[in-house]
């Protein structure tokens, strides 16, 4: 495997099941979205997979952040194509190690993670059916210059923030339905008075929207 990951398996394990990756955030690792797994469908191989960069002290990155004299942050977007290409290798190797349908693979990334699950769908649409976006922006930087309309229609997002997110500007995540929607795609986005974080009624929000 070409990165290292945490898997529950499903309570029932079919022909098929559908798949749930859990995509970190900048600093973390695999084990903090991985808490959720119990309380998501039981009917899916729940996967968490550590990012391939290492930070000093500790933590993984999907790609590096550089801070200029202003302290103004640039993502290092040559990196973030490359993890996009790293995620869709993972989610090939995936495929062929568990009984997984194919057609019901989900991404769940938070911050870090949603922003490279934007990407990684609509590069890759056809290894992916829905997209939970969670504390993340749509960065078109890091999406191929042509998107082929007909080929990411089948594609639904659901999307959300917290609205008091001192990390991650509100108004750089409100851009992301207009931006998809644009693009013909089915875009429920949800707004929370929160931080840079996960609510429990964001949670359950997300969690019913898989289950629909």
């Amino acid at each position: 495997m070409n990165l290292h990951y945490l898997v529950q398996e499903p309570k029932t394990i079919k022909d098929q099941n559908p798949l749930l990756i859990l995509l970190h955030g900048y600093g973390s690792n695999e084990e903090d979205l991985f808490s959720f797994a119990p309380e998501l469908p039981d009917d899916s191989y729940v996967i968490s997979v550590r990012a391939p960069y290492d930070l000093q002290p500790y933590g993984h990155a999907w790609y590096a952040i550089h801070f200029d004299a202003d302290e103004n942050k640039f993502s290092d977007n040559v990196q973030a194509k490359q993890s996009v290409e790293i995620i869709a290798s993972f989610i090939d190797e995936i495929v062929k190690q568990y009984p997984i349908d194919t057609e019901n693979v989900t991404l769940i990334g938070f911050s870090q993670g949603a922003i490279l699950s934007y990407a990684t769908a609509l590069t890759y649409p056809e290894k992916i059916s829905k997209v939970v976006a969670l504390s993340g922006y749509f960065n078109q930087e890091i999406l191929p210059e042509v998107i082929d309309t007909k080929a990411i229609s089948h594609l639904k997002f659901f999307v959300s923030h917290g609205s008091v997110d001192q990390v991650i500007p509100v108004d750089w995540a409100r851009k992301a339905k207009p931006a998809l929607e644009n693009l013909g795609l089915e875009v429920e986005y949800q707004e929370y008075p929160i931080g840079h974080g996960v609510s429990p009624k964001n949670f359950y929000d997300f969690k019913n929207w898989l289950q629909k």
